[in-house]
């Protein structure tokens, strides 16, 4: 939602997808009165390739052109891998998180290279920062940034990538309370162990769009994170005992029962409501 914010305030025309479209006009009427001339919305599953191929189509029909695709799909989890016996959450995270990115990328590969466009990706520093609860999304995420790197490799300048990491950021992922992918089941996550003053979203969504107008390959945010990477270089013991002592203050593990066959109520605190942004694609001419 910010970012399409970001990009109106610039004058461009934007495509919102979301598998729902319901919430998306009231973020098209804001784009308007932000700036933003034209703004189509539509509602598409971003890990079907036919719905990709479509709702790219029906922009090139439309625009007639595609200059930024930006990725914003993402779904995290707060279990423990061992603990686990409801296997069907894994591809449920590898397709939001990877081939929810993936799919779109290839529909609209061919356009961008008309136009020498750009694709924007939605990292995150658990793809390099090993953090408990983590660990499919830490991979997926991974992957993701893998993925991404190699194809700047192929393109060879021909269509620009930036990679946006960040940390942290926003009341809803810092005040452990759920993440919800529209029409997936809902993952509950509890207070973190520790207390953390998030970045506001406002402000990284407008670094995401800077970096893609200047044609950067990366933006992080916070940049502070970058003295883990130095520890996970240089002391990863370090950084492994650090971890496990702020993570899990008196040995205690509070985590998310999805997955596990225990109902939410079982959970050692009372989960809150509130949700991450919907995974959606804007298409910014």
């Amino acid at each position: 939602m910010q970012i399409a914010y970001e990009y109106a305030k610039k004058k461009s025309n934007l495509v919102l997808v979301a598998r729902r479209d319901q919430r998306l006009h009231g973020i098209s009427e804001n784009a308007r009165l932000l700036g933003a001339p034209d703004v189509l919305i539509m509602a598409a599953d971003v890990v079907k390739e036919d719905d990709c191929k479509r709702f790219i189509n029906e922009t090139i029909n439309y625009f007639g052109r595609v200059d930024h695709l930006v990725n914003t799909t993402s779904l995290g989890h707060t279990f423990y891998f061992e603990e686990a016996n409801d296997t069907s959450v894994f591809p449920m995270l590898m397709d939001i998180n990877f081939w929810g990115n993936v799919y779109p990328t290839y529909a609209a590969l061919p356009y961008l290279r008309r136009t020498r466009g750009r694709i924007v990706v939605n990292a995150a520093v658990e793809n390099w920062l090993p953090l408990p609860r983590m660990s499919l999304y830490s991979a997926a995420k991974a992957a993701l940034v893998n993925f991404y790197e190699t194809l700047r490799l192929e393109l060879n300048g021909d269509v620009g990538i930036t990679i946006a990491t960040h940390g942290w950021i926003g009341a809803e992922m810092t005040h452990g309370k759920f993440m919800l992918e529209e029409g997936a089941e809902m993952q509950w996550k509890e207070e973190r162990e520790v207390e953390a003053s998030g970045s506001p979203v406002e402000e990284f969504a407008k670094l995401i769009v800077s970096a893609a107008v200047q044609g950067d390959a990366n933006v992080k945010f916070p940049k502070w994170y970058d003295v883990f990477l130095l520890y996970r270089v240089f002391a990863p013991d370090i950084l492994t005992w650090s971890f496990r002592l702020l993570l899990s203050p008196q040995g205690t593990r509070a985590t998310s029962f999805i997955g596990t066959g225990k109902p939410v109520s079982e959970s050692p605190s009372p989960p809150r409501r509130s949700y991450t942004s919907s995974p959606r694609i804007e298409l910014v001419e």
